[in-house]
């Protein structure tokens, strides 16, 4: 299986791309970008210089993921949804001189695995969103996002817990406070402290 690039993509040629890798039209990959295997690149996507990105993630159309973003195996990057990389954004400095690459330091968002970032969400770097979280569409995350965490609003807040399948997880009976399953799968996890585990 090669890697698939349409013709109006931009992809440097000192970018990396897994095999099964497919970059969609008028998508931009930039120069030191790393990409695993099978991953999918919207349309207008862009993956600036130094992105890490696992295998089997899905960046949809109009996705604008800043350096030095991390995304891990089985990521979901939703339509329009932002990675930002300056938490200090300015254009020019105190003395009204246009900032350069070397005028400031870029910070990291990073997203664990199978974690998916709903439609126009926007993650303020820097940021963690931990395993198999989830980020409603439009949320702007300003803090670390726990593992399995549903999260929306403006500052994201956690509503709930997701699993795996990405389905709201619901109480246990007789679990109070800590069992949930998902309906989905049938999956059972714990809640402890504000930490959530899936029972082995």
């Amino acid at each position: 299986m090669s890697v698939r690039i349409q013709p109006t993509a931009q992809v440097d040629e000192k970018a990396e791309l897994g095999e099964g890798t497919t970059v969609w039209d008028l998508a931009q990959i930039r120069e030191d970008a790393r990409l695993g295997r099978s991953c999918i690149v919207g349309r207008g996507a862009y993956v600036g210089p130094g992105v890490w990105i696992g295998d089997n993630v899905k960046l949809q159309n109009y996705a604008l993921v800043y350096e030095p973003a991390v995304l891990a195996d089985g990521v979901f990057v939703g339509p329009a949804a932002v990675l930002t990389n300056d938490y200090y954004p300015r254009s020019v400095d105190p003395d009204g001189r246009q900032k350069r690459g070397g005028d400031w330091e870029p910070v990291a968002v990073v997203v664990s695995e199978g974690a998916s970032l709903g439609a126009r969400s926007v993650c303020v770097a820097p940021v963690r969103v931990g395993r198999w979280a989830l980020v409603a569409a439009g949320a702007v995350v300003t803090r670390d996002v726990p593992d399995f965490a549903l999260v929306a609003g403006v500052p994201a807040r956690r509503i709930g817990w997701v699993g795996k399948a990405g389905v709201r997880l619901v109480e246990r009976d007789g679990e109070p406070g800590g069992g949930w399953e998902c309906p989905d799968t049938g999956a059972l996890y714990d809640e402890k402290d504000g930490v959530l585990v899936e029972r082995a």
